[in-house]
């Protein structure tokens, strides 16, 4: 992504240890995910020790998912641009970060494999899903997420969703439409009978689902300019890795741009 983008400003992001806000408004999320391999968890130091060697700032705050840090600085550097031809690119194999593209902000994920890596913008969204970013949400609100083990409403798999927020634009204006009776709205009973009796669990399930963009955070466009680095330090850490192919191709400056020509 480094290479394909030539990012000027750069941050990595990361989940903090423990439990998050989404786990007190509702205890089961993400209980039926197997636990994470030990192996898994002792690369992270080593992951940021290559970051700080590269001069990537690094954020992460308790209580919080990775996915928040990166909604708060996407929407950061939105009202906040250093440029009106800022724009931000996700890096993320996770299609939860969808719900945050928007004019200016586009998300590069895997689509099948290590391999397939897509870069979705608002058209593709619309393209895949036949739905806006912002309605991503409230089709996970109706079809819930197993792998997050999300709720959504009994019954309603993904086909129905994606015709209800379609037809009705929002979870808001699908229950403000079904709770007052009317002709015109041709929904079969049996389904709204689950839509009203799984109405809690989709409010909280849209609530879950749902990327926090508000964070007090010390996070400063500028400051994460991809700029010079202890190129010493970085080649240490990567023949402590064992990463000698990487080593020669080690970026380096361009003393006129103050920036990191990539390899």
């Amino acid at each position: 992504a480094i290479k394909e983008f030539r990012p000027t400003y750069i941050a990595a992001c990361f989940d903090f240890p423990g439990l998050t806000f989404r786990h007190k408004k509702f205890k089961e999320y993400k209980a039926k995910r197997p636990p994470t391999p030990k192996e898994l968890y002792q690369q992270i130091p080593k992951v940021k020790e290559i970051l700080k060697g590269f001069n990537v700032p690094i954020f992460e705050k308790e209580g919080f998912e990775a996915d928040d840090i990166i909604g708060t600085i996407a929407r950061s550097s939105q009202e906040k641009p250093i440029s009106s031809k800022t724009e931000t690119v996700i890096v993320s194999g996770d299609l939860d970060t969808l719900q945050l593209i928007g004019s200016s902000t586009r998300v590069y994920a895997l689509k099948r494999g290590v391999k397939d890596i897509f870069l979705y913008d608002e058209k593709e969204v619309q393209k895949k899903y036949g739905l806006s970013p912002q309605q991503i949400l409230d089709f996970k609100a109706l079809k819930g997420d197993p792998s997050d083990n999300i709720p959504g409403v009994l019954g309603v798999g993904e086909k129905t969703a994606t015709e209800l927020i379609k037809k009705f634009g929002s979870l808001e204006n699908l229950y403000k439409k079904i709770q007052i009776p009317n002709p015109r709205i041709q929904i079969p009973n049996k389904l709204k009978e689950k839509l009203l009796r799984g109405r809690e669990q989709a409010f909280l399930s849209k609530e879950l689902a749902r990327i926090e963009k508000g964070l007090s955070l010390d996070f400063g466009l500028e400051n994460c300019r991809w700029k010079d680095y202890n190129k010493e330090k970085a080649t240490a850490i990567l023949k402590s890795l064992e990463f000698f192919s990487l080593i020669e191709k080690l970026p380096s400056m361009d003393k006129e741009k103050e920036n990191l020509k990539l390899w």
